[in-house]
């Protein structure tokens, strides 16, 4: 007997942890602190916003209902992305 072709894969949402002061992220095998303070959009959002993540393309991170995204070299080297919020 033969399978059907593989249809689309279950993958877990990478975040692995919240706590009061932020959330990680799980990317192949190196876990990411993502801190409210630095990124303030999360600070409001709710844990189904937060677990809601995509990967549009490796290393990039979009949160479609907070309209958010991350790039994991912000999170690898954030002093070379420094952050600046417009109101």
């Amino acid at each position: 007997m033969r399978s059907e072709a593989p249809g689309t894969g279950i993958s877990s949402s990478p975040v692995t942890n919240i706590d009061p002061q932020g959330f990680w992220l799980l990317v192949d095998d190196t876990e990411y602190f993502v801190p409210f303070s630095d990124y303030p959009v999360f600070a409001s959002a709710t844990l189904d916003q937060i677990f809601e993540v995509e990967m549009p393309a490796p290393g990039q991170f979009h949160w479609p209902s907070l309209d958010a995204d991350i790039e994991i070299g912000a999170l690898e080297s954030p002093e070379l992305f420094p952050l600046k919020w417009n109101d």
